[in-house]
């Protein structure tokens, strides 16, 4: 069995659609003991690891003092505050490992052309639209599942009073009379 087919995730609002070799800014929130900050990480997206699945992640590398940093976050975390794309990078794999091995301008990635940056903005637009109808419509279908339960429920609790009128109650003036072998009390 599958996680994936277990726990469907909702699709993070606060996360874009990117790629590797973009260049993002990571908000993720911290907790450090009872207090809670916002710590933002910025760097070049190196992979995207499992997809839309729940386990999904992605990498991001940075370099800091000459020494090479990389941060694995989870996509579906709700730790994750936002992400921001900075620089849509053009590249050609979907795993960009080769940049730990490069330094200085030997790293630097190739950026997208406007037009290739727009057509990138507007798929963007686009699948946000298209996420927000997905959300649109599981809330209605909840929402009519909802109604047919509560409908339901209230057929029940019709058939139960229509049952329990049937039943004949005993007067309270009555008192029931003694099974056979037991004498009254007197």
């Amino acid at each position: 069995m599958n996680a994936s087919e277990i726990y469907k995730p909702e699709a993070n609002q606060r996360i874009p659609q990117f790629s590797a070799g973009d260049t993002v800014r990571v908000n993720f929130r911290i907790r450090e003991g009872d207090r809670e900050r916002v710590q933002a990480f910025q760097g070049v997206c190196i992979r995207l690891n499992h997809g839309n699945g729940p386990a999904a992640n992605f990498t991001v590398r940075r370099i800091t003092a000459g020494i090479g940093i990389e941060r694995i976050f989870p996509l579906h975390s709700p730790l994750i505050e936002s992400v921001e794309v900075t620089r849509y990078g053009s590249v050609r794999r979907a795993k960009l490992y080769y940049l730990r091995g490069l330094q200085g301008r030997a790293a630097r990635i190739k950026e997208l052309n406007p037009a290739q940056r727009r057509r990138a903005m507007e798929a963007q637009a686009a699948a946000e639209a298209r996420r927000e109808e997905a959300r649109l419509t599981a809330e209605a279908e909840a929402l009519e599942q909802a109604a047919a339960e509560a409908e339901e429920l209230t057929e029940d609790d019709e058939a139960d009073a229509e049952t329990m009128a049937e039943v004949e109650e005993v007067p309270a003036d009555e008192e029931p009379e003694a099974e056979s072998g037991e004498q009254p009390e007197e």
